[in-house]
């Protein structure tokens, strides 16, 4: 052998390494050697290699073919006709799986060798048919099993793997002539539709030869009762639709009626001949099943019953039905069974489907359905997944549906099961404009011929891209039509697939929204117009409350030849639809277009979110999902240039603050304008973590901190304000501290939180005692009345920080600020239990470093004192039960109320301090101010289980969460689970939970509570 090909014997010139390369084997060596094969001997090697060329995997092709003509000798006149010899190849190049079948049946190698005869006698549709006869597809598959088809209803005379042999032979031989034609196709993605209709058709004509076997067995066991039942299969999906793949599950829905009397019977028996279709498509059998025939979009799904009547079915989706359903009901078509069972069905269920927008909750069952197909893809496939990925099959589908729910309630016109035929009908009411919907319609078709070729090699159901080289070099070569020439690589298709999926996900966003900037600015002449009512229709189904309102914002943002105007009109499109997956997607529209309009012509901002689609997004879920941030933003709208960065949205340290604020202190003396100043930076870094919590970027420890340094770095410049400010005439004989208190001194705080806080001076060596102690006060008044303004122009939802001094000894009728031997001394003889209580919280936060020192350690010896005994912890029990009576809002709901309320935040907290009392002085950890902290350490102490701790630090945060997303959502501080829908919906979200998950966000919060409140009776009380 002188190189790959015929030897030298042969007398023939073998082909060249080269010449099989370029012809597209892979394996050469291989190739060459099979070239040799008797099989192929009357064929130049030459002229072998030119034929396979055209195959998409010639490798494949090659060793099929030989196999082939090993069986079925004839084939080898396929190879002296260049039509026959392409069209051969060509399907056993693309298809493993249907060349198998021809090697196992090679009776039906006719579909090749004579096309016209063949198309005479058995199939309904030859390789020189291009319209389908969907009766006549019915009639052979029935006449498979021994039906007759003009019987009513046909009973087939086969039974079992015999009926399930033949029909599946048959069905194979159908699926072989339409493949024939497919690869045929000189532009394969125009002839695509055709072909899904062929194998939709194909796949009803199966289901009514099934239904015929299955109604053979159930005469055998029932009787002539078994005819008395009339059962009609509802085709769903993609088969509903006429745009099946070449293998895919089947979603059906089942109706019957009877004329027997008994209806428990009837229902059995229809049953059992939904059952028996399933049975005779896919159960083992000499030839192997066809695909599987899924009944789970029913009524109430796996737990219904598998066929209802008519009227059952109506019942259902009048009562009961969810909005996805109806969407799901959008492909319905009777495509097998009774006709006039399957028009009744039709004409009964069909009208609900279009007022199904109509219908509380619409908005969020569709994009929760959207969300569970994109949750339901694994992280390693996700990038692969041609149906359900981003930019993929889906995405065209959900745009096209979602337009027919909105528009096809008034609009008969849109009300059509095809993707395809839907995006036509859209273009032609002018809710799509052409340009759009031909992109959307091409993309499509390209989608799903990579599918039909991916699946078409094994007729296995995959919706993924190889990943593989050689792989995707041979669906590139699949992806072409039959005699096409010039390069093709591995490379150029994924590029060409990622630019698809690009344009797909643009187009998504785009057809809901822009058609509504057309209404309002001026736009191109390819961009349709909606009627004013359509827009506000499309606002409304989208999730909009005030599709009016909203209408005005759009057209102040993009009215206007500006700039600005024609950069909004490029951006809104895709804002609309991110502000949409908000709670409050009004809100969030009527915030950006305030921030706009604050940010003039600011060049940064628009450009900003041009350039950055993270940005955009991120802002369009602040905006929609806190009226607290989007006020903030108004007001500080600098700060949206922290959207983009990470980086810009981290938490600022209390030393960087507190930086800053000695800068502006030292280059503006006068104490107004400092303390605006000082204010404005709080307010900033209060914003900068508002920002970065929604952003997901901080946990809830982080957050206590850095609004807790906030605090404290405004607080420090507070005191040396009031300082400075002493007059000219006073002289400072005293060093004041501030020491923090509850959830400010375990930097717990949320947004909003007043700081709980004690005043301790030490008076200078020398001073009057009394003038000390006046100057301590006057300071401490001094402190709290600074940071009590509000910035100066007042900033809407700024929250002025509120000092109270309400822990201090004797409460409001003790003195504001007091000595440090002053708390010694009221410690030592005065003090309740509940005050030393407090002082498990203190942490000084401003003053004098040697005073903060000395008060900690004096601290440290009270708090951590040994155990009280047992009476001071009876008197915390009696404290706690009067708080939880007298304290409790009136009206308030005990199970909903997250500080007072049963497993509260109070509990938890009363709970750890009363266990730190007693055994602080043992266990050095438990010396700590915060509650979390507290309460890893009695785990690790031994003295609280974990998995109780575990409940109830998960109450303690959720309570904590709750709070902070009441605060965020409203702008207002609330301590109470919200009862509406739209505020437990938004709280739900800030909590962490998926869209639509407010129930179980309630649910969970209950439980939660109900637990820790029975771990906190056990404990506390048990102690």
């Amino acid at each position: 052998m002188t190189g790959p090909g015929r030897s030298e014997e042969s007398g023939q010139a073998a082909p060249s390494r080269r010449a099989l390369v370029a012809a597209g084997f892979g394996e050469v060596e291989r190739a060459g050697s099979l070239l040799e094969s008797p099989e192929l001997a009357p064929v130049p090697a030459e002229e072998m290699v030119r034929i396979l060329a055209d195959a998409p995997n010639p490798d494949q092709a090659l060793i099929l073919l030989i196999r082939l003509i090993e069986r079925a000798p004839s084939a080898a006149t396929a190879l002296q006709e260049p039509d026959t010899a392409r069209r051969l190849v060509r399907l056993l190049g693309s298809s493993e799986a249907l060349g198998e079948f021809l090697i196992r049946r090679t009776e039906h190698i006719d579909l090749v060798l004579d096309p016209a005869g063949a198309a005479t006698t058995a199939p309904v549709l030859g390789p020189q048919r291009w319209e389908a006869d969907t009766d006549g597809l019915r009639r052979l598959l029935l006449e498979s099993v021994g039906a007759d088809p003009d019987q009513t209803p046909p009973v087939a005379s086969l039974r079992g793997k015999d009926a399930a042999t033949a029909l599946r032979v048959a069905y194979r031989r159908q699926l072989t002539a339409i493949a024939l034609q497919d690869l045929e196709a000189e532009e394969p993605a125009d002839a695509q539709p055709r072909v899904s209709l062929w194998l939709a058709d194909l796949a009803g004509a199966a289901i009514e030869a099934s239904l015929a076997v299955a109604r053979a067995e159930a005469v055998e066991q029932h009787g002539e009762d078994a005819l008395q039942v009339q059962l009609a299969v509802i085709g769903m999906g993609k088969c509903g639709a006429r745009e099946l793949n070449y293998i895919s599950d089947v979603d059906v829905i089942f109706a019957h009626r009877t004329t027997l009397d008994d209806e428990r019977r009837a229902a059995q028996i229809a049953g059992e001949l939904a059952s028996g279709i399933s049975r005779v498509i896919s159960a083992a059998a000499p030839e192997q099943g066809l695909w599987e025939v899924d009944a789970n979009l029913r009524p109430e799904g796996k737990d219904g019953a598998l066929s209802r009547t008519v009227d059952s079915h109506a019942e259902y989706y009048r009562r009961w039905a969810h909005s996805w359903e109806f969407q799901a009901l959008l492909k319905a078509r009777p495509i097998a069974g009774d006709p006039d069972v399957g028009r009744e069905y039709l004409e009964t269920i069909w009208p609900l489907v279009w007022t199904s927008s109509e219908r509380e909750g619409f908005v969020e069952s569709v994009q929760a359905m959207r969300r569970r197909v994109m949750e339901n893809i694994s992280h390693k496939e996700r990038d692969r997944e041609i149906k359900l990925g981003s930019g993929g099959l889906r995405d065209v589908e959900f745009t096209a549906q979602l337009l027919q729910l909105v528009h096809g309630r008034a609009d008969e016109s849109v009300r059509v099961r095809g993707t395809l035929e839907a995006l036509h009908a859209l273009q032609e009411a002018s809710y799509i404009s052409r340009r759009d919907g031909d992109a959307f319609a091409g993309h499509y078709r390209y989608l799903r011929l990579l599918e039909h070729r991916i699946q078409m090699v094994h007729m296995r159901r995959t919706h993924l891209m190889p990943h593989k080289t050689e792989a995707l070099r041979v669906l590139a070569r699949a992806m072409r039509g039959p005699g096409a020439t010039g390069p093709v690589n591995a490379e150029g298709l994924v590029e060409a697939w990622n630019r698809t999926r690009r344009d797909v996900r643009a187009l998504h966003e785009q057809i809901f929204y822009r058609p509504l900037l057309s209404t309002t600015a001026v736009l191109s002449a390819d961009d349709v117009r909606l009627s004013a009512e359509a827009v506000q229709e499309r606002l409304a189904a989208l999730g909009y409350l005030d599709p009016k309102g909203a209408i005005r914002h759009i057209e102040a943002l993009t009215g206007g030849v500006s700039r600005r105007a024609a950069l909004q009109r490029q951006l809104l499109p895709v804002m609309l639809g991110w502000l949409a997956n908000g709670p409050d997607p009004d809100g969030g529209l009527l915030a950006f277009r305030r921030l706009s309009e604050s940010l003039g012509s600011s060049p940064w901002f628009l450009g900003m979110l041009r350039d950055s689609s993270a940005a955009a997004e991120r802002l369009c879920q602040v905006l929609s999902s806190s009226r607290y941030i989007s006020d903030m933003l108004e007001h500080l709208p600098e700060a949206a240039a922290w959207l983009g960065s990470d980086k810009d949205l981290a938490p600022r340290s209390f030393e960087t603050q507190w930086t800053e604020i000695q800068s502006k202190m030292n280059r503006h003396p006068s104490a107004d304008e400092a303390m605006r100043l000082i204010r404005l930076i709080r307010q900033r870094e209060i914003l900068r973590t508002a920002i970065a919590d929604a952003s997901g970027l901080l946990d809830q420890e982080a957050v206590g901190a850095a609004l807790s340094d906030a605090d404290q770095a405004a607080v420090l410049g507070a005191l040396h304000v009031a300082e400075k400010d002493l007059g000219p005439d006073q002289e400072e004989i005293t060093d004041l501290l501030v020491v923090a208190m509850g959830r400010q001194g375990g930097r717990e705080i949320g947004y909003g939180s007043d700081m709980d806080v004690m005043f301790v001076h030490r008076p200078h060596e020398g001073a009057d005692p009394d003038e000390a102690q006046r100057q301590a006060v006057e300071l401490a008044k001094r402190i709290s009345a600074l940071l009590k303004q509000p910035c100066r122009p007042a900033v809407l939802g700024e929250r002025p920080l509120e000092i109270d001094a309400d822990l201090r000894p004797e409460g409001k009728k003790g003195p504001l600020a007091r000595s440090m031997e002053s708390y010694r001394e009221y410690y030592r003889r005065w003090a309740e239990i509940w005050e030393v209580q407090a002082l498990l919280r203190a942490r000084p936060v401003a003053g004098d470093d040697d005073l903060a020192e000395e008060f900690t350690a004096w601290a440290d010896t009270v708090r951590y004192a040994a155990d009280p005994g047992p009476g001071p912890i009876r008197e915390i029990r009696r404290i706690k039960a009067r708080v939880e009576a007298e304290r409790l809002p009136r009206g308030a709901d005990p199970a909903r109320h997250v500080k007072l309320g049963r497993g509260g935040l109070s509990d938890v907290e009363w709970l750890v301090q009363t266990l730190q009392l007693r055994h602080a002085h043992e266990h050095a950890a438990l010396r700590t101010t915060s509650t979390l902290e507290a309460l890893k350490a009695l785990v690790h102490a031994g003295l609280l289980p974990a998995q109780d701790a575990e409940v109830l630090h998960r109450a303690w945060s959720l309570a904590t969460r709750i709070r902070a997303g009441n605060m965020v959502w409203s702008g207002k501080p609330s301590d109470v689970v919200p009862t509406k829908r739209g505020d437990l919906e938004a709280v739900a979200r800030w909590c962490g939970y998926e869209p639509g998950q407010a129930s179980r966000f309630e649910e969970d919060y209950l439980r939660t509570t109900r637990q820790a409140r029975q771990l906190f009776e056990k404990h506390f009380y048990g102690l």
